[in-house]
Formats: C-alpha cells, structure tokens, sequence
C-alpha cells in the first residue's frame, strides 16, 4: 500500500479557502483571497517541491484540478513539469472538463475509489481541495496531514477543521519547523483512533 498525504496552506486560525488569489474561491463572499501571497516563505518552498518531486499521482477537488488545470499545462518548470506527468484522480459529483493530460474522474464510492488509487500509487498527493479533504479526515483516509500554518488570522472562510469534525488522534511525525515569514510547518499522521481524556483536577497518588 502507497500513502496518502494532504498538504494545504491554513491561516492560524484554519481557514484554507483561496490562498492563491482573490478569484480562486470567493464563495460566501470570501473577501480575502490571496491571503498567502505576502507570505513567500522559504521553507513553504521547499517542502513543496520536494513533495511535488516525490510524488507518482495526484488527487484533487472539483474546484483546485479546474484551477490547476487551467494553469499547469502552460508551465514548464520543474513543478509544472511533475505535475503535467503524473497520473490526476478528480473527485467530483459533477461533469469536470479532464482535457489535463492523465485525468481521471473517480466514481461515486469515494472510499473505494480513493483506496484503490492509494493501492495503485507509492505516493498520492492532495492539495488544496478542502472539501475532500474533510471526507478524507471523516473517513481517516490518509497517512500524512501537512499544514503550512502562515500567521494570519482571517476570521471568515472555509476552514480544514470546521465544528462536526470527527474527533481522532493524530501524532507529530517531525518537530515543527519555522520558516524566514514566520510559517510553521506541522506535519501529522492518523492515530486511527479516537481523542484520549483525563482528568487533570485529580490528585496525582
């Protein structure tokens, strides 16, 4: 079996909508798109190429797979280059335009479909794409969840972690790690099962 690893872009408050630019996701009036640009973060950088480099397919949302594939195919670098070769998983209820070379539309068991692809890869990606990414923690269907927590605070937005998450355990997998425009980067895995309590007002004996 490959692993499955999420990789977004999240304020400190956890909003993840549109951080590329103000016509990526004004839905709900998303006033604040393009939040990341003034954040050109060295250590964002690269992590992200090296994870793009590393990675043999690609699983995306309706909305981030039409955004990329209305970008990449027009650029050569070595990101561009990468993600124009692997292999494109789209999960979409809908009719998406797969004209991106090595397109795929998965079909509507979302939990198989995406089993059978992390089966079939050493090492899928997800990026962006915040409503799948909520069904992929709901199901616990991943292995790495990367969050580049840039230091904003937005107060609006779609957020990784809304109220109704299912609670689960995750581990720190590498200590976090800051960058020169103060991102930090946390990077967990799936405990695969639920939060422990305590009580900490008892009396140790």
């Amino acid at each position: 079996m490959g692993r499955l690893l999420i990789d977004l872009f999240v304020t400190l408050d956890g909003v993840a909508q549109a951080p590329g630019g103000p016509d990526e996701d004004p839905s709900g009036g998303f006033p604040f798109g393009g939040w990341q640009a003034p954040f050109p973060d060295d250590l964002v950088g690269r992590e992200v190429s090296a994870g793009i480099a590393a990675m043999d397919a690609l699983l995306l949302g309706r909305r981030t797979y039409d955004i990329f594939a209305a970008y990449w195919p027009q650029h050569a670098n070595d990101i561009g280059r990468r993600l124009n070769a692997v292999p494109k998983y789209v999960a979409s209820r809908g009719t998406p335009d797969l004209s991106w070379a090595g397109s795929t539309l998965l079909g509507p068991d979302l939990v198989a479909e995406v089993t059978a692809v992390r089966d079939r890869h050493e090492s899928t990606h997800v990026i962006g794409s915040v409503d799948l990414v909520q069904t992929l923690l709901a199901e616990r269907l991943f292995d790495v969840l990367t969050l580049w927590v840039h230091p904003v605070l937005l107060g609006q937005g779609k957020k990784v972690f809304p109220d109704g998450v299912r609670p689960s355990g995750l581990t720190l997998l590498a200590p976090p790690a800051a960058g020169s425009e103060g991102v930090v980067a946390l990077r967990y895995g799936p405990t695969g099962a639920d939060p422990a309590t305590g009580d900490m007002t008892r009396d140790e004996v």
